[in-house]
């Protein structure tokens, strides 16, 4: 059987070290293959995300840098805020607007998260200490992620699927939802509150986690690994119906 196309965006336009490209962790690519998907990544800069939607059967909207404040009318020029590009910020709210119209299965990973909420009107906290403190290791810098407890609400979709309430996550964010946007459903907490995973209203293919799954794919007990293939499959389905 043919592995279902599996569009992952990728990091903003880089120029460091004399060369501008784009990137992307090797992690989330490892992922998709490893759940027996076919990885094609999605760079910024294209102006008919429907194009693309056309080509692929599922979706990974990947964390990375922030998310303008203006994008969702927070205060602008925090200290903290790193990375910000407008060319992402506008092709992946146009991507995700079009995966949600035509019911592309859809995993968004941390800053994915973001853009999801975003999209359907709602809004982030700009720095997460700002607002719940220190209690909870969000991430230990940039350069290094964190790794955390989070309960699962025992009616989500999200604890089937990870076969308990109760899960550790590897971490590394400093945004997180502040008002979740219309149709959304907190359905994880980590201790000091943050919202670490919404649910969209009657759509069981958008799974929205604000940890990163892709970094325990390996993991012994392969509870992560199951969000990659449940996006696999549910991709494999609307490839089979193409």
């Amino acid at each position: 059987m043919r592995r279902p196309l599996i569009g992952i965006t990728t990091y903003h336009r880089d120029a460091s070290g004399g060369r501008s490209r784009f990137h992307v962790p090797t992690a989330y690519v490892d992922a998709v293959r490893g759940a027996g998907g076919l990885p094609v990544l999605l760079p910024p800069g294209e102006t008919r995300p429907a194009e693309l939607l056309d080509v692929v059967a599922g979706l990974v909207l990947c964390g990375g840098g922030d998310i303008d404040p203006a994008q969702f009318g927070g205060p602008a020029d925090h200290e903290a805020q790193y990375s910000t590009c407008s060319e992402r910020d506008a092709f992946e709210l146009d991507l995700v607007c079009e995966a949600l119209g035509r019911g592309t299965p859809t995993l968004a990973i941390c800053r994915g998260m973001q853009i999801l909420n975003v999209s359907l009107g709602g809004a982030l906290h700009v720095h997460l200490p700002d607002v719940v403190g220190e209690s909870v290791a969000h991430r230990v810098s940039r350069e290094q992620h964190a790794y955390h407890a989070v309960r699962l609400a025992p009616d989500s979709q999200l604890a089937v699927l990870l076969g308990g309430q109760d899960v550790r996550v590897a971490s590394w964010h400093h945004q997180a939802v502040a008002r979740l946007g219309a149709g959304l459903r907190a359905v994880a907490w980590a201790e000091d509150g943050t919202i670490e995973a919404v649910e969209l209203a009657g759509r069981p293919e958008v799974v929205a986690v604000q940890w990163h799954p892709e970094l325990q794919f390996a993991e012994p007990d392969a509870r992560q690994r199951r969000l990659f293939e449940d996006l696999v499959e549910r991709a494999r389905s609307v490839a089979r119906q193409a």
